[in-house]
């Protein structure tokens, strides 16, 4: 990179990333532990895991708003200097920082399954769903306000995209880089439209 440039990646698709790792890991997990009788019996394991499969997805759906709305509203234009990651560089390297922790919650879960079973599994998947709600719910904001919503790659490498060590996000136009709003792939004929 050239003097004084550096990367950014899209807000909603570090937002969107472990999304679909969870929601796949949460359902197999759940559908292995349906099939263990577990202490309480797969009855009340089912019923608890739904409630906590809701409660899991409200939760992470509203957590940090207020957060990411201070940030967005402070938002600066992104200067010529930057570097737009592509999406799928940002999904990979985000995937890769949590592909550890993914790995163990995704035991823990079967694991679970032993005394309640299938509850962790569906917890696991109301998180992904969760996250996959805010960050359309970032897309309708970046819809809303006709741009697109940038961090710094360095600073959500191993954190969060409104965590504390992220000071300012930036904007582009809407059809910069190659996702759409929401973190969603771009489709080939919505490029070739946009040009």
């Amino acid at each position: 990179m050239g003097r004084g440039a550096y990367a950014l990646a899209r807000v909603a698709v570090v937002v969107r990333a472990p999304a679909g790792w969870l929601w796949w890991l949460g359902v197999l997990a759940a559908g292995v532990g349906v099939w263990v009788p577990g202490l309480t019996g797969r009855r009340i394991g089912v019923l608890a895991g739904a409630a906590l499969f809701l409660i899991a997805a409200a939760a992470t759906f509203l957590a940090r708003r207020g957060r990411y709305r201070e940030l967005a509203r402070a938002a600066s234009r992104a200067g010529r200097a930057v570097y737009l990651q592509d999406r799928a560089v940002t999904l990979r390297a985000r995937r890769r920082a949590l592909r550890w922790w993914l790995l163990l919650a995704f035991l823990a879960a079967v694991g679970s399954s032993f005394a309640v079973p299938a509850t962790a599994g569906m917890l696991l998947a109301g998180i992904g769903a969760g996250l996959w709600a805010k960050a359309r719910w970032l897309g309708h904001w970046e819809r809303t306000h006709d741009a697109l919503l940038w961090v710094r790659v360095e600073w959500v490498t191993r954190g969060r995209p409104a965590g504390r060590n992220v000071t300012a996000y930036q904007t582009t136009g809407i059809v910069a880089g190659d996702a759409r709003p929401g973190g969603a792939k771009r489709s080939r004929t919505t490029e070739l439209a946009a040009r």
